[in-house]
């Protein structure tokens, strides 16, 4: 699993500042679910032989796989849904979490979902969903530490 697409930037937190500057930028919820939506299609591929039941993250309304690899210097993540919007919410946890340490990881507070208003504006099932997603990321970080 070499896919080189995470980080984008330096560190957790210059992550979460460049997501709350982005969202800062659209005026209206409509433009935020846009911009989520062409987040999500800059996942990278994930293979379907990936798409199991090993690989299925329970506690989504959508169907959403993820993978994890790599050790407590450094974990990357892959995953997909079947969900334009949820798709672009894994990027976002992807762009923070994915390609860091394990102890960064588990230092790192998603502080820019409450930065950009989601929690908010998230239907309960995909608050729930996206608690299920950060708490599968930050079990491994804490597995691998």
């Amino acid at each position: 699993m070499n896919d080189t697409t995470f980080p984008l930037e330096p560190t957790a937190a210059a992550a979460q500042e460049a997501v709350a500057e982005e969202f800062a930028f659209f005026g209206d919820w409509s433009e935020r679910y846009q911009y989520l939506i062409d987040l999500g299609r800059k996942l990278p591929p994930f293979p379907d032989a990936w798409k199991t039941d090993e690989h299925r993250l329970h506690g989504c309304q959508s169907m959403v796989w993820i993978v994890a690899d790599g050790d407590a210097g450094r974990l990357d993540f892959r995953a997909v849904s079947d969900s334009a919007i949820v798709s672009g919410l894994i990027y976002l946890a992807l762009r923070v979490y994915s390609g860091r340490s394990a102890a960064e990881i588990t230092a790192t507070e998603p502080d820019y979902i409450a930065a950009i208003g989601l929690a908010k504006h998230l239907s309960p099932t995909r608050s729930n969903g996206l608690a299920a997603l950060l708490a599968f990321i930050r079990d491994r970080a804490r597995e691998a530490a």
